[in-house]
């Protein structure tokens, strides 16, 4: 059986791309596939500054809100350690 080729990206089903799951998980995808339609188009990351600008803004967003949910939690934390 001949060995797949290391240039092949060609996935299965069942593999998930981490980087894929991650940027899901912010709730920025649609953006980020944005910025990746918009590179595969023109080739030139200068050209796509307006979703990248976009894109980064969204995981700005993301990583405020987390930081605010995660100081939220932590309180409940020191308390019940007390307990």
């Amino acid at each position: 059986m001949a060995s797949p080729s290391p240039h092949d990206r060609s996935r299965n089903d069942d593999e998930d791309d981490p980087v894929d799951r991650m940027i899901s998980r912010t709730g920025c995808a649609e953006v980020h596939y944005a910025v990746q339609e918009c590179m595969a188009e023109h080739q030139d990351w200068r050209v796509c500054q307006s979703q990248v600008q976009t894109f980064k803004d969204c995981m700005m967003d993301f990583q405020k809100a987390r930081k605010e949910q995660l100081m939220k939690q932590l309180p409940m934390s020191a308390e019940s350690a007390s307990d």
